[in-house]
């Protein structure tokens, strides 16, 4: 089963997570249509932004979704991966050329350097005229070059809009997928330090840090920024995470990680999130919502497409679903004042 597991180093600001995604994982790939099947490069991609987004989910209190995003200039228009606030997730991607076998993010994305990374804070009740927060980062490093590996563009976003140092190791396969996160606690997590329990925030849940239109971000500019790679604790321990191999990650259960990678540190762990509270396969698409996105086109080209095919479906990339118009539905969802969108049940195929 999926499981979740935060821990702390006590005495030391440096927190962790580890995350790994077994049934929930095998439900994304289950969903794709016979013949859609993605690449292993694509698949594998996919599983670790579905693993980060997750985790990253996990690293603040926020009531909405996040949305991770990797889009450019190669046979990958657009990968997507989204957590929602009880972890549970969904994630697809758009293919518009071949991916030839071993391909790196660079050749699937970032062909002409034109790719992007973009994380996405959306909140659940917005204020009125509040817009979601988003981030973008090219996918590449300091010095230019291209980044080929998706805990390297992730690093480097924490880094560069967050002002804090990450480590992460991701991996995915048909089965598995799994990530394994190490960050520098931000300045207001000092009463974390000493290994405190009663003052500052729980490490078990990092309390919301001030971001844009009332929206958390994972640090404080001006209270981070002087620290980056000067914490020599968190140094050390990312050089033991980084010494965490993919296969090892994908195969071994979260307390034979934990114990092999950190043995000689003292690691107060929580209450792991399994079973129900684990994070789940979960797609929040909805008739409702297709109704929308119809009303957003306009009823002319409505019209248009129902006087060529006699119907309107719309497939959901993410989990499979096919939602059905006819005339009868159209016109009720163009007609003011109608309960629609829509009076049939959504079909799946």
């Amino acid at each position: 089963m999926s499981e979740l597991h935060k821990f702390l180093f006590e005495g030391l600001p440096v927190r962790g997570m580890l995350v790994r995604l077994t049934d929930a994982w095998r439900e994304v790939l289950a969903r794709r249509e016979p013949g859609q099947e993605y690449p292993p490069e694509l698949r594998d991609l996919i599983g670790e932004m579905s693993a980060a987004a997750v985790l990253m989910q996990a690293n603040i209190k926020f009531n909405g979704a996040l949305v991770l995003q990797v889009f450019g200039d190669g046979p990958v228009k657009l990968a997507v991966a989204e957590s929602q606030p009880d972890l549970s997730f969904r994630a697809t991607a758009k293919c518009v050329g071949a991916v030839e076998p071993g391909a790196t993010l660079e050749a699937m994305v970032n062909l002409r350097g034109q790719g992007r990374c973009a994380i996405t804070l959306d909140p659940k009740d917005k204020f009125p005229g509040q817009q979601p927060y988003q981030g973008v980062v090219p996918l590449h490093g300091d010095q230019r070059e291209p980044l080929q590996k998706m805990s390297e563009v992730l690093e480097h976003y924490m880094l560069q809009s967050e002002q804090l140092d990450t480590k992460l190791v991701l991996a995915a396969n048909g089965e598995v997928a799994a990530g394994l996160l190490i960050q520098r606690l931000p300045v207001e997590g000092e009463g974390n330090l000493e290994g405190r329990r009663g003052a500052g925030p729980s490490p078990a849940e990092p309390a919301p840090l001030a971001g844009q239109a009332g929206l958390p971000a994972w640090g404080q500019r001006s209270s981070n920024e002087d620290d980056i790679g000067l914490s020599d604790a968190f140094n050390r321990i990312s050089i033991l995470a980084g010494t965490l191999t993919a296969e090892e990650l994908l195969t071994l259960d979260a307390d034979t990680v934990l114990r092999r990678l950190f043995w000689e540190e003292t690691v107060t762990r929580f209450e792991p999130l399994t079973g129900t509270a684990a994070p789940r396969f979960a797609c929040t698409c909805s008739r409702e919502r297709v109704g929308q996105m119809l009303l957003g086109l306009g009823r002319e080209e409505a019209d248009s497409v129902l006087a060529e095919r006699g119907e309107i479906e719309v497939g959901c990339d993410f989990c499979g679903r096919h939602y059905r118009f006819d005339a009868v539905d159209v016109g009720a969802l163009f007609t003011p004042g109608s309960d629609q969108p829509g009076g049939h049940s959504p079909t799946l195929q």
